[in-house]
């Protein structure tokens, strides 16, 4: 069990560096487009990976705490059960911020796609419509209730967004604003490498 959760940890810190790293790379194609929706949705990833920061470290705390007390024999139990409470707590809470700071994020994303013509207008819709579902998912996990099936939309679009960039890039459409101002997004990753 120590192991695992030390592997989660580990993989949620990965996370939290790719969830920064992604608004970096996108940024100079969002910023022609519009500045502002560019640095909200820098900001609100900022916050996302604040929160899969905040899950990883109170895990690895749990984690430490649970060998002090074994290591301490017969502690008084009433000091780590009040200490063990606060870091799940800090566990319990970042799980649903965590979908409540990607929403509007991600909201932001595919507006400036969708009004900019990034990617095919069908695929900003999708992305739209599974950004405030899961924003909703977040909201209902405040309160206890976890229905992740409303994660399912955005974590599909995502996937088919990326796989759309990585093969075929940003539309040609888009490509007319950009290149005047010397930037073509209709650059693949595959005519990069």
């Amino acid at each position: 069990m120590e192991n695992q959760t030390i592997l989660g940890a580990l993989l949620e810190l990965a996370a939290a560096i790719s969830v920064m790293l992604i608004p970096a790379v996108m940024f100079p194609v969002l910023k022609q487009q519009s500045e502002g929706m560019a640095l909200g949705y820098f900001g609100f990833r900022i916050l996302e990976a604040v929160t899969l920061i905040v899950g990883a470290i109170s895990s690895l705390l749990l984690l430490t705490l649970s060998q002090q007390y074994v290591n301490a024999g017969a502690p008084a139990v009433s000091s780590f059960q009040i200490s063990g409470a606060l870091l799940l707590g800090a566990r319990n809470w970042a799980f649903p911020l965590n979908p409540l700071v990607f929403g509007p994020g991600a909201l932001m994303l595919y507006s400036v796609m969708y009004q900019a013509n990034l990617i095919p207008r069908w695929l900003s819709v999708w992305g739209l419509i599974g950004a405030a579902m899961v924003f909703v998912f977040g909201l209902l996990g405040m309160f206890g209730n976890i229905l992740i099936f409303l994660a399912i939309p955005i974590a599909v679009q995502e996937m088919v967004m990326a796989v759309w960039l990585i093969v075929k890039g940003f539309q040609p459409s888009a490509s007319a604003a950009g290149s005047a101002k010397g930037f073509h997004p209709s650059t693949s990753a595959s005519e990069l490498a």
